[in-house]
């Protein structure tokens, strides 16, 4: 059975991000995680125990997506102000610039082997980066509005991209060719990626539904309409076997793509969920949006096929939630991180009725 956490307690305040955070990113070790914010800075917290946490500065506007590099070394920022910035995580200073685009930098994704990065933007183009060369090595045109997304695959062969176009597109990462093209997505695709073997694409957007490709037919396999507004992000579970989902309509569902089916409805959050994102290791996620309420809530792991709905308890002092961590194993427990746009950031284990505080040194 489902248990209701006891509302939370504020534990410690954390002077972190002034405004809202848009963007959340677990190092490779699970051992870090990088908030990016309206406020126009990157803050990256060490998740041991009286660990410090370090601010970057440099963006002149909101960072819009970051991204750890395979190996954990670099943290890629990509910003409203038309830029990207390299940043080492664990050394405060100045970052590497990439002068990226004419307009808003959406999105920003390493390759597989850490060589290269793609990058999307309003100014309707796909752009692909050497890091060891520090250049441009091609744009990719074809989109005819804002490009909202990009990523590589896996195996760093293939690009995906999407946007306000309504078209989800797939490019050969070598030649830079367009070799498919999804339009059937009823409306703006806001994300887009793929599974960790990259035999499928998904992609999320405007008409409040999940669509799934099995990139070796070309053939639509799912179309999840589970939610009941725009779903603004998801991420697949390293295993293949679950995604979450993060809405419009304010919630989080665990999907198990082996039954079809929605296991969990989180209903954490008072407003819209931006970001939902699997760590690599899939023991964690995060998930983001701007709401004043929080909730804990223990349940067993993923194996149930029934669906359950995870309400939600209030949390008063704060105004914003950026970042929800949960946990995988035996059981779903739940790691909630609270930054309020006063710029506080409280770290929360749930592990019983009460929540566990997690020490820090700001």
């Amino acid at each position: 059975m489902a248990s209701v956490m006891d509302d939370p307690t504020l534990a410690r305040h954390f002077r972190g991000h002034t405004d809202a955070v848009t963007c959340a990113d677990f190092s490779p070790t699970g051992k870090q995680l990088a908030t990016g914010s309206v406020d126009t800075s990157l803050i990256v917290w060490n998740l041991a125990p009286k660990a410090h946490a370090v601010r970057f500065r440099g963006h002149q506007e909101a960072l819009t997506d970051l991204q750890f590099s395979p190996t954990g070394d670099l943290v890629a920022t990509s910003s409203e102000d038309t830029t990207v910035r390299l940043w080492t995580p664990c050394i405060e200073g100045e970052s590497e610039v990439f002068r990226a685009h004419a307009a808003a930098v959406r999105s920003v994704s390493f390759s597989c082997d850490g060589q290269c990065l793609v990058t999307a933007s309003d100014d309707h183009e796909v752009k692909v980066w050497s890091l060891s060369c520090r250049r441009l090595l091609y744009s990719l045109q074809r989109h005819s509005d804002v490009v909202r997304c990009a990523r590589f695959s896996p195996d760093g062969r293939l690009i995906a991209s999407c946007g306000d176009d309504g078209a989800v597109m797939l490019w050969d990462a070598s030649s830079g060719q367009c070799v498919s093209c999804f339009t059937d997505c009823g409306g703006s695709v806001l994300f887009v990626d793929f599974n960790s073997s990259g035999t499928c694409l998904a992609a999320s957007g405007q008409d409040s539904s999940l669509r799934i490709w099995d990139l070796r037919t070309s053939k639509l396999t799912h179309l999840y309409q589970v939610h009941s507004a725009v779903v603004n992000c998801f991420s697949f579970h390293p295993s293949n076997n679950y995604l979450i989902s993060g809405s419009s309509d304010s919630t989080v569902k665990i999907a198990d793509l082996l039954e079809g089916q929605v296991m969990y409805t989180l209903h954490g959050h008072k407003g819209p969920v931006l970001t939902s994102v699997f760590s690599r290791s899939g023991e964690e996620f995060v998930s983001g949006g701007v709401d004043g309420q929080v909730g804990l809530t223990e349940q067993q792991g993923l194996h149930s096929k029934e669906s359950k709905n995870l309400k939600s308890n209030s949390c008063s002092g704060f105004t914003d939630i950026s970042s929800v961590p949960c946990r995988f194993g035996g059981r779903l427990v739940t790691y909630w991180v609270q930054t309020g746009r006063v710029g506080h950031l409280v770290l929360w284990e749930g592990t019983g009725t009460r929540p566990k505080r997690l020490k820090y040194t700001p």
